[in-house]
């Protein structure tokens, strides 16, 4: 860290030692970490509340880091916008300098798309509770540095700031019972209702700022629909992969509570806005477009109208605005919650409020009120646009072996033969499959469903077509087949559907009034992805059903969603076969679109770790294949992710302005690119066989699980109190069953982070010393290839948080020497492989900080480390004689010592 922020961190800390004194424990304050009087935390002197200590330090730091780089970014866009790398101003002028024209800029801003999906991830560390705290401290800290304060203005906001960082002080950091979904899903929405819609119009200006520095007319940003769209997407209460506890009864209350809140966030914009628009202007001389339309909803409301508009007279645009609010199906009482209404003079759709709102915008622009019309009026429009009726669209996720069960009860409740469904060949499956689908009839008829598999998944898709059939399909994402492995995972989806009445005919044919999307997540299923993908695409219910999509969506072209999973595929294969295995099968499954005239809407199944995908953004989306990022992206942001991109507006509106602007740049500079395989294909295709035969020869040791459940906290992980979701799929204590994400945690947490950097060294070692042309173009491609610029950048800040004296010291809690000493050995050996051969990679020495966390950092995790060592010893010993007690007190203590190991490392999974 600069001077300066070092110089804050510290005087935060000062602030929150005298918030310690101020209220009699000058005992803690004084064993503060940095600021106090203790320089070495050893055994016994090192308690639960110097965890928790070092947990809220390490949050200060990471809220320092964020603050210092908004003033970062401020002070390089004051004289000059387009200085800040990555966001729209600096990546329209590179736009410009490639040679593209205005038009073509500004033609593509209409056809953007993003859409980050909000998830509830088993590393989500901390509370909802604490994460308000943060948010308080936040803003306390936000205030005190303010420049224009005046003395007792600056005692009063350090007063605040440190009566904040008592109540976290004295907030429990961790779980004591797993969270619940509803406990999740309150968390999301106060995102999804609390700060994206904030974020929407300063997005929108900072655009049209971005193209004035660029020399544009901010006359073109006037036309009808001609800002990108950001739209938001939902996995709590809908992803129910492995997660017994999300059930049809949660999906439902997860739809009409967002719809719920949606409303309520509409009613809060139009209330702001009666408040605006005080212009004198009696009804009578209003322009004719609003009179006709208040006349036509004095007819639609009788009687309430005439209370409505007895009010604000001689305000035509607030009377107007009151009949407006009074269609928002809303209840409001006083002292009491607010509920949805079904009123048959309710809005129905987005279309129809959106339709007021123009008409509103028009009478304003006609009255001469423009700079209203154009900046206040937009703002609303654009919050009914994203967020609609239904503020994010909710996915139904579900692995395929769980379909497979839920069709073999289907079978067997009519009389068949289910279990020869489960045991048959794909190909058969297929036939099975392709015969039933002949007719709309379903298995069950008016039978009661049996088995738990088929009730589940029948019963959340009646539940989804009962909500279309009442509020259309808007709120409603896709059914995502987690683990597909064949083109008849995707079609047994419809078979499912069938059931609940989402297999019907349209005009287009038999059509699912839902998208399919196959989710390829191991790298062998991204290998055959494209094949899987080309008999779907095929298949004439798919094709009716993406016509279908398109008429609903008014879209102007066919578009098939695929998920890509990040974690997976690097827990088979290791970190660089999992990314070119990604950027390969994006390349090929875009190829596939092509061929079937259908663009390929990607969804990245991303963590915030690097072995999951994480990596700034800029380059992320730099390093995609030319031909998979066509103007529309979806993304998931999780866990610990979300808090640190989005919990304040000021980086909510960076992290989304660099996704967008990203996608701008990406789309039109990918409109010229020949759809070419990667000119070091052949290179890549061989280091990623090489990199995945080392990683293997790992992780398929005799003895591997041994080490690794010994070597790491896993055992803590997975008794802890951290997501609502199982740690394992189905239970089994196998790798294979072991989720990717407290996979990774496990190995972060104890400092060996070999999944961001294992196999690296030895494949470059491989190529330099075998195939030295080759390695002479991978490593001029380090420098100017995006893809390997990414990987290499990603991969050697993976390096940097790994640690050999801490892998050494978490490799003691093996008791076995020679699994101790033989697996210890080749992480050692490997890792300064990796070290060497990067550091004549970037041309740097080995000693290079490249490779080294910065110094705080680490002066607060080896303490925090070695404590939780000790503790994971004597857990252990505990539960191995049952001292049942003890065993409880000491896993509380374990599950302080992750949340804080994770904080200061600034990610879990």
């Amino acid at each position: 860290m600069g001077f300066e922020r070092e110089m804050v961190f510290i005087d935060l800390l000062k602030n929150f030692k005298i918030s310690l004194e101020e209220n009699g424990e000058r005992d803690t304050a004084m064993q503060l970490p940095l600021v106090g009087e203790i320089k070495d935390y050893r055994g016994e002197t090192f308690e639960d509340k110097h965890i928790q200590l070092f947990s809220i330090v390490a949050h200060l730091l990471n809220m320092v880091e964020v603050k210092a780089s908004v003033e970062d970014r401020r002070q390089k866009e004051n004289p000059d916008m387009r200085k800040v790398e990555g966001l729209f101003a600096k990546n329209i002028q590179i736009l410009l300098e490639n040679g593209f024209s205005k038009s073509e800029i500004l033609d593509t801003l209409p056809s953007l798309r993003i859409e980050p999906v909000l998830t509830a991830h088993p590393t989500e560390a901390k509370r909802a509770t604490v994460l308000e705290h943060h948010r308080s401290v936040f803003l306390s800290f936000k205030a005190l540095l303010s420049s224009q304060l005046s003395a007792s203005e600056k005692k009063s906001a350090e007063a605040r700031l440190r009566r904040n960082l008592y109540k976290l002080w004295h907030t429990g950091e961790i779980f004591i019972e797993k969270p619940d979904v509803p406990s999740e899903r309150r968390n999301v929405l106060h995102y999804f209702s609390e700060v994206f819609p904030e974020v929407v119009p300063v997005l929108d200006r900072r655009l049209k700022y971005a193209l004035e520095a660029n020399g544009f007319d901010s006359k073109d940003l006037k036309k009808e629909n001609a800002f990108p769209r950001y739209r938001f997407g939902d996995w709590v209460g809908g992803d129910r992969d492995g997660h017994p506890f999300v059930t049809a009864e949660i999906t439902q209350e997860t739809l009409m509570m967002f719809r719920l809140y949606a409303f309520v966030v509409i009613r809060r914009s139009l209330l702001n806005l009666i408040k605006s628009l005080s212009f004198q202007l009696h009804m009578n001389k209003a322009p004719d477009v609003l009179q006709v339309r208040v006349k036509e909803m004095k007819e639609e409301l009788g009687g309430k109208a005439d209370s409505i508009l007895s009010r604000n007279k001689g305000e035509a645009f607030r009377q107007f605005l009151g009949l407006v609010l009074s269609k928002v199906p809303l209840n409001i009482e006083r002292g009491h919650s607010t509920t949805l209404r079904k009123d048959h003079t309710d809005y129905r759709l987005r279309r129809e409020l959106i339709e007021d709102l123009r008409i509103l915008q028009k009478s304003l622009l006609a009255y001469g009120a423009k700079t209203v019309a154009q900046e206040e009026i937009h703002d609303v429009l654009r919050l009914v646009e994203t967020f609609g009726f239904h503020l994010a669209e909710l996915d139904i996720r579900q692995n395929s072996v769980f379909h497979e069960k839920a069709i073999a009860q289907l079978i067997n409740t009519a009389d068949l033969d289910g279990d020869h469904y489960v045991s048959c060949e794909f190909k058969a499956r297929t036939e099975f499959i392709q015969n039933e689908l002949e007719t709309l009839r379903p298995f069950t008829g008016g039978n009661d469903l049996e088995g738990e598999q088929a009730k589940a998944v029948v019963e959340v898709y009646k539940v989804l077509e009962g909500f279309m059939e009442n509020y259309g399909s808007r709120g409603l994402g896709s059914l995502i087949v987690s683990m597909t492995r064949h083109v008849s995972d995707l079609l047994a989806v419809y078979i499912l559907a069938r059931e609940a009445g989402l297999l019907v005919k349209e005009q287009e044919g038999v059509v699912c009034k839902l998208p399919v999307v196959p989710l390829f997540e191991t790298i062998d299923d991204l290998v055959a992805g494209p094949q899987i993908l080309d008999e779907f695409l095929s298949h004439s219910i798919t094709k009716n059903t993406l016509a279908y999509q398109k008429r609903l969506r008014d879209d102007d072209y066919l578009v098939q969603q695929v998920m890509v999973g990040y974690s997976d595929s690097n827990k088979d294969g290791g970190i660089l076969a999992s990314q070119w295995g990604l950027h390969r099968g994006q390349q090929e499954l875009a190829e596939i679109g092509e061929k079937h005239g259908v663009t390929i809407r990607f969804f990245h199944g991303k963590g915030g770790s690097i072995s999951r995908g994480g990596g700034p953004t800029k380059d992320f989306i730099n390093a995609l294949p030319p031909n998979s990022l066509k103007g529309d992206i979806r993304l998931t942001e999780q866990g610990e992710t979300i808090e640190q991109k989005y919990a304040n507006r000021v980086n909510a509106v960076y992290n989304l302005e660099l996704l967008m602007a990203g996608t701008l740049a990406k789309t039109v500079l990918s409109s010229k690119s020949k759809n070419e395989k990667h000119y070091l294909f052949d290179t890549l295709e061989w280091m990623a066989k090489k990199s995945r035969s080392v990683y293997e020869e790992l992780i398929l040791s005799k003895d591997f699980m041994l080490f690794y459940r010994s070597a790491t906290p896993i055992d803590a992980i997975e008794a802890g109190r951290i997501g609502s979701r199982p740690a394992r799929r189905t239970g089994a204590n196998s790798l294979s069953d072991l989720r990717a994400i407290p996979w990774v945690f496990s190995w972060a947490q104890s400092r060996f982070n070999m999944t961001s950097w294992y196999g690296l060294g030895s494949t470059l070692e491989s190529l330099r010393k075998e195939r030295g042309a080759e390695y002479a173009e991978i490593k001029k491609a380090a420098s100017k290839d995006p893809f390997v610029s990414y990987l290499f950048s990603i991969s050697a800040t993976g390096v940097s948080f790994s640690d050999p004296i801490m892998m050494k010291e978490y490799s003691s809690l093996v008791e076995n020497d020679e699994i101790r000493n033989r697996f210890h050995s080749m992480f050692e050996a490997e890792r300064n492989k990796t070290v060497k051969e990067f550091a004549a990679i970037f041309e740097v020495d080995e000693d290079d900080e490249l490779f080294k966390l910065d110094s705080i950092r680490e002066q607060l995790l080896i303490p925090l480390q070695r404590k939780q060592i000790g503790l994971l010893k004597t857990w252990r010993e505990q539960k191995e004689y049952g001292y049942g007690e003890k065993e409880e007190e000491l896993l509380l203590s374990l599950l302080l010592s992750i949340n804080a190991i994770s904080g200061v490392m600034g990610y879990t999974g």
